[in-house]
């Protein structure tokens, strides 16, 4: 029994004016939510940037102080270690607003120039005495295992994203399911970086992922289906400028419990598989902004006259805005697909809500997030359905 047509109309526009509401309301905020908070906010960051120093450099917590979102680290505290490295590692924390490192005797007042912002590298001077952005400036060597993120930052919105999650999702039109509970579990990992010739950083990396869904309107929260995603992505940055290219392998299978279901024909099981290729370019206008776009290329594809070609694209926004002294701001982003074997009809996922973060665990990304999906069913042996659902749910990046 599915909702009249009005309703399925009206669900997702009301909640594509929820997701925009919360990025866009934000900035009319910080007066409210900012109100006195940089003091407490340096606080926060010290114990943020100290804990990440400790956990990744074995480095004291007095080598770093943080004023106005400003970092500064003694060269005699870290002296042995690369700095390109512990800058980067630094640059990647949100509120840091520039990052410096001062020789013995130097004036730690001096305001230097911001260099870089949270979450993304910028192109402005740095102060004399510090380094650049180490997100713009070329690493020192190449470097087996990098700390910090990797030089290619996740799609918030993309469905078959490798990250950890779990999501409450209500399926409009599925003849299967209505009542889905949807999880992944998976990662980017960094294994080599090194410098290039313009300034930037090249990255190997490795990622890897399980998306499952279950159906939670039955006694035993019958798995369905299951995709295992492997990919070995090589990265490239400069400034606020990320490529990705990646070669990766996708292998769908059903559940079992699915197919003891009387009602379903095994005869029609489509084992999908394939490898394919694609390439994503992206840029960060500023900490706020962020716009991406590419293609990909399937082969050795089962079925075999899966259509090969594609194109996506997106936007993240996260206003410059915080709750919660400073542990929480909202975010959303907005993921597009246009496939060849769907003859480029667009899939379009939103998600958006509030990010938190804690000071003093470097690195990781906790969202709560609303999600509203439109297009070809990303569900691996269904990929033939047209698929629409509702839903919230847990992500985290790491």
């Amino acid at each position: 029994m599915h909702p009249p047509a009005d309703r399925k109309l009206f669900r997702p526009l009301l909640l594509s004016g929820l997701l925009g509401a919360a990025a866009l309301l934000g900035p009319a905020l910080p007066a409210v939510a900012q109100t006195d908070l940089p003091a407490r906010q340096d606080v926060f960051l010290a114990g943020y940037v100290s804990a990440v120093l400790e956990r990744d450099f074995a480095l004291p917590a007095e080598a770093v102080s943080v004023q106005d979102g400003v970092v500064t680290l003694r060269r005699e505290a870290i002296a042995g270690k690369s700095s390109a490295e512990i800058v980067r590692a630094i640059e990647k924390l949100k509120g840091v607003r520039a990052v410096r490192v001062t020789e013995a005797g130097q004036a730690e007042a001096q305001a230097p120039t911001p260099a870089i912002a949270s979450g993304a590298a910028q192109s402005r001077p740095a102060a004399e005495g510090t380094p650049v952005s180490p997100r713009a400036t070329s690493a020192e060597k190449t470097v087996a295992l990098p700390p910090g993120k990797p030089l290619f930052d996740a799609l918030l919105a993309d469905p078959r994203w490798a990250h950890f999650s779990a999501s409450y999702q209500y399926y409009d039109n599925d003849q299967d399911v209505t009542h889905a509970g949807s999880t992944s579990f998976g990662e980017t990992f960094s294994l080599l970086r090194g410098p290039t010739g313009d300034g930037g950083n090249w990255e190997l990396g490795f990622q890897a992922g399980v998306f499952a869904l279950f159906d939670l309107d039955s006694e035993s929260k019958d798995l369905i289906n299951a995709d295992y995603w492997v990919g070995i992505p090589v990265t490239y940055r400069h400034d606020n400028f990320s490529a990705m290219a990646r070669l990766y392998h996708q292998s769908s299978h059903l559940g079992d419990e699915y197919l003891l279901r009387e009602d379903v024909n095994q005869n029609n099981r489509v084992n999908l598989s394939y490898e394919a290729v694609d390439l994503l370019l992206s840029y960060e206008f500023d900490d706020t902004y962020r716009v991406y776009g590419g293609g990909g290329f399937l082969f050795h594809k089962e079925p075999s006259d899966l259509k090969p070609w594609s194109a996506q694209y997106g936007v993240e926004i996260t206003p410059d805005v915080t709750f919660f002294e400073g542990l929480a701001r909202p975010v959303f982003a907005a993921d597009l697909h246009n496939r060849e074997e769907n003859d480029w009809s667009t899939d379009l996922s939103l998600r958006g809500g509030i990010e938190f973060t804690n000071p003093v665990v470097g690195g990781r990304r906790v969202m709560l997030l609303l999600e509203y999906y439109s297009g070809r069913n990303p569900n691996g042996q269904f990929y033939d359905r047209r698929l629409d659902y509702a839903g919230i749910g847990l992500h985290i990046f790491y």
